[in-house]
């Protein structure tokens, strides 16, 4: 079955949107604070996660990233010692990823760059109750798990 006009034209902009709005916010992220956006998002959630450090499958899956793909990403970033692993010790061969000082200085440094782009770019479109209305409509959709 074809999608209606209504459909297309809803999924469309929706990806439309999303791509526009993290290009935008990570081209202002690298260029204001030299800190790409899914490196932000990396000590972000290690900055939320119990003990501040997370599996590197656990890191994989809150990012929804491939695990090879979490693996050269936090590569990159314990080489300009943003992060470091540390080894698990209930599995000798799983790792621990873990902000650095560095990480999370780099992080608070970043952190209102990113609240202002998000709000510039994205929030300040719409009204109050618009934004709880599409809060409401993201919850319909299944979480990832």
């Amino acid at each position: 079955m074809r999608f209606s006009p209504t459909e297309l034209g809803a999924w469309r902009g929706f990806l439309r949107a999303h791509a526009e709005l993290v290009r935008a916010l990570d081209a202002e992220m690298r260029e204001r604070k030299d800190l790409p956006l899914a490196w932000y998002d990396v000590l972000v959630v290690l900055e939320e996660a119990r003990g501040r450090k997370l599996r590197m499958t656990e890191l994989s899956d809150s990012l929804l990233l491939t695990p090879s793909g979490v693996t050269r990403l936090v590569d990159r970033m314990s080489a300009e010692g943003l992060l470091r692993r540390e080894r698990c010790d209930s599995d000798r061969r799983g790792y621990f990823a873990l902000a650095s000082e560095e990480g999370r200085a780099r992080l608070d440094e970043a952190r209102p760059t990113h609240r202002r782009g998000v709000r510039r770019l994205f929030l300040s479109a719409f009204e109050s109750q618009e934004l709880a209305t599409l809060a409401a409509y993201w919850e319909r959709l299944p979480a990832s798990s």
